[in-house]
């Protein structure tokens, strides 16, 4: 599996960080946790983001299961074009504030896991941060689906799987941290984050086109050969 691949989804992951403290913030501080002693209020958080991860490193699983039947196809420059303009669409969408792109059934599922989470949170139970922290990360979320486009690329099961996983573990220490310190960070600050996300939303954009277009730039635009088979004739 290329290093590239594994570096790429862990930056991913720790620039995702600043989207992550400001929009999963209010969950991250609200955890069930801050009443226990330091070690087990530490494994409560360890818990809730391993849960994350796990649920990012499933997703991997069946987009890279996807991407790898786009690559068998031979059809993988244009995914990797098409899925760059959806991002620009979104970046774009973003700087606008229009929704050109409006997906009904996110709204529909964000609803049920907030009420999920909320009633969840209640409990206090210390190995339900694990159920939490997977609810957390079902979350419709702009970034994760940016990592997706990463996980379809990757045109592999094992590399889907990778890149989602190490993009979670990517988000682990600033979450973590928000958590832990929470009262350190200021809402003012986290705004500050999420102003970034749009333009890393762009800059990979701009990067899945390029790769798509074939210019046989090392790392950046590689030479991807069609996969075709070749027909066996029986006489």
């Amino acid at each position: 599996m290329a290093i590239q691949l594994l570096i790429s989804g862990f930056v991913l992951g720790a620039v995702s960080s600043f989207h992550c403290v400001g929009m999963c913030g209010p969950i991250a501080l609200a955890l069930p946790v801050h009443f226990l002693p330091a070690h087990q209020k530490a494994t409560g958080i360890f818990l809730y983001n391993t849960g994350r991860v796990f649920i990012y490193a499933l997703l991997g699983l069946v987009f890279g299961f996807l991407g790898r039947q786009v690559y068998l196809g031979g059809l993988q420059q244009g995914l990797s074009i098409t899925l760059g303009a959806i991002l620009l669409i979104f970046f774009l969408q973003t700087l606008l504030k229009k929704n050109i792109i409006h997906i009904k059934w996110a709204d529909t599922l964000t609803h049920k896991l907030q009420r999920f989470i909320a009633r969840y949170m209640q409990q206090k139970k210390l190995y339900g941060m694990f159920v939490l922290g997977a609810a957390n990360g079902l979350l419709p979320c702009g970034m994760v689906y940016l990592a997706i486009t990463g996980a379809l690329a990757s045109g592999s099961v094992g590399g889907g799987i990778a890149f989602m996983a190490v993009f979670g573990l990517g988000t682990f220490p600033a979450m973590f941290a928000l958590s832990y310190f929470g009262s350190m960070i200021s809402l003012s600050a986290r705004n500050t984050m999420k102003k970034a996300v749009p333009y890393v939303m762009l800059m990979m954009g701009v990067l899945l086109i390029v790769r798509g277009l074939n210019l046989n730039i090392p790392y950046i635009s590689p030479y991807l050969q069609a996969n075709t088979q070749q027909a066996i004739s029986c006489h």
